[in-house]
């Protein structure tokens, strides 16, 4: 990859193009055949339109928002950690051509649907392990991650390797919905699921639950991890729907738990849900379309430690274009004893 792209070395991350395989994990021959990267997300994600369709139009529209408040700089090389579909790569590589973005993330269909989308030789998206990043130490002057934190099965292991690859003095920051009390649309639909069913009463109380969606937690796991100049925002966007159909048909055809739990009920059983769903969409006026308030948590951090070869603790990051036709991501081989993509 010739130098000017700014990622990390291709002998790590490989040339642009169709993604290596993630050296294979080792587990008994009698379970079940799956994907390496199982056991590094608890988000069933096998579909990018499904997920485009359900969750991604919302991600792309708070990323803007969290990119101003994280501002993690117009230069240099940047992590998308949990990239998904693309949205927040797509949105930092369009805010400054001085920009480099590499953008990982465990599902293998979500990583070749944003190669598709985003034709910007910029960004490199890759498959790869949130609380394994395949990276060496101070690799990137930024590490972000949208939405990703509540569904990797340790968001402190996932932090703390975002502080191993982020430079001395790089922004990394993280934004997680607000579960309980900040998705009007979901708790439509959770509400009245565990209204009819214990089993959406069980699918409300882990999605209102998960890890990093209330207020302060992002800011605690940041504070754990040593993070300084630490500061938490509430980010709230409008979710807009043409109607009924709109609103409920990714649920029927969508990816997540809410989509997992739909699709095991039966036919009199989904009969019923969607009819209460319609009820409490239409509140009383007649179909068409609405708007809902979506707040997300955001935290910011700086990180700490001493440059290679430094003797201090550095600043944070100047905001400076590279030279012409300078790399701004160190060059460097796969990290020893961790996974790497080869």
């Amino acid at each position: 990859m010739p130098s000017g792209h700014g990622f990390p070395d291709e002998t790590t991350i490989g040339p642009l193009g169709p993604a290596p395989a993630i050296a294979a994990v080792q587990r008994d021959a009698s379970s079940p055949a799956e994907s390496p990267l199982t056991a590094s997300s608890t988000f069933p994600a096998t579909d990018g339109n499904a997920y485009e369709e359900q969750m991604g139009r919302w991600s792309r529209r708070l990323a803007e928002p969290f990119l101003d408040f994280a501002d993690p700089g117009g230069a240099g090389c940047i992590l998308d950690l949990g990239c998904g579909t693309g949205s927040l790569a797509q949105a930092l590589a369009g805010r400054s051509r001085a920009c480099r973005v590499v953008g990982l993330d465990a599902s293998d269909a979500y990583v070749e649907h944003a190669r598709r989308r985003i034709d910007d030789p910029r960004v490199e998206v890759r498959a790869g392990d949130a609380c394994a990043i395949p990276f060496p130490d101070q690799s990137f002057d930024g590490v972000l991650s949208l939405l990703m934190l509540p569904f990797v099965p340790r968001a402190d292991t996932a932090v703390a390797e975002m502080r191993r690859v982020a430079r001395p003095g790089a922004i990394v920051a993280a934004a997680s919905w607000d579960a309980r009390g900040g998705l009007v649309a979901q708790r439509i639909f959770l509400d009245t699921a565990a209204v009819l069913d214990p089993g959406g009463a069980g699918l409300r109380a882990r999605n209102c639950t998960r890890p990093t969606t209330r207020p302060g937690e992002l800011a605690a796991i940041w504070r754990a991890a040593g993070f300084r100049d630490i500061r938490e925002a509430a980010l709230t966007i409008r979710m807009e729907y043409a109607g009924f159909g709109d609103y409920w048909g990714p649920f029927v055809g969508g990816q997540g738990p809410a989509a997992e739990y739909v699709a095991a009920l039966n036919r009199t059983a989904l009969a019923r849900l969607r009819e209460h769903v319609r009820r409490a969409y239409l509140d009383g006026e007649p179909d068409g379309p609405r708007s809902y308030a979506a707040t997300a948590w955001a935290v910011r951090g700086i990180a700490p430690g001493v440059a290679r070869g430094a003797g201090s603790v550095t600043r944070p990051l100047e905001r400076r274009a590279p030279a012409s036709g300078a790399s701004e991501c160190r060059s460097h081989q796969p990290r020893s004893g961790r996974r790497s993509i080869r």
